[in-house]
């Protein structure tokens, strides 16, 4: 029964993912710095509307335990996410997400990643988040593995 459900659980993960890839995303105009568009555009296909996620497939963006505990380090981690990807397992509020695969955003400019930063730190999570240049710049100039991602979000928890 458990694999059935990991095996089904890949299947929803792929599904979101393609959906997710194929959703286009422009590079100038409003969008450039509307960290919402932006987000509904790349993230909310596996993330939901609202960053409120989806059980077993993709964790919620709104987190009142992971930004604070993060603090100072939440703009290097979420860049950090969004410029090397993340897989493997993480749990939030109990909910067990296996097999995550959350793409690179590499592809993003620095104004678009600053706006998607903007948007889940500040309106989704309510924090005062200083987005830096040179903390994205780090975050782009430092490739860091999904192992060491996942070990900076548990150590926050």
């Amino acid at each position: 029964m458990m694999v059935l459900k990991k095996f089904t659980l890949s299947l929803l993960s792929l599904a979101a993912l393609g959906a997710a890839l194929a959703a286009p995303v422009s590079a100038a105009g409003a969008t450039e710095n509307d960290g919402e568009a932006l987000f509904n555009q790349r993230c909310a296909a596996c993330h939901q509307p609202g960053g409120i996620g989806t059980p077993g497939l993709a964790p919620p963006l709104v987190n009142s335990m992971l930004w604070p505990a993060l603090a100072e380090q939440a703009p290097a981690y979420f860049w950090g996410v969004l410029n090397n990807g993340l897989s493997g397992t993480i749990e939030v509020d109990g909910i067990g997400y296996y097999g995550l695969v959350m793409p690179t955003q590499a592809d993003l400019t620095a104004a678009q990643m600053k706006a998607l930063a903007a948007y889940v730190l500040g309106d989704l999570n309510g924090l005062n988040a200083v987005l830096a240049d040179e903390v994205l710049e780090y975050a782009r100039s430092t490739p860091q593995s999904h192992s060491q991602l996942r070990g900076v979000r548990k150590n926050a928890q």
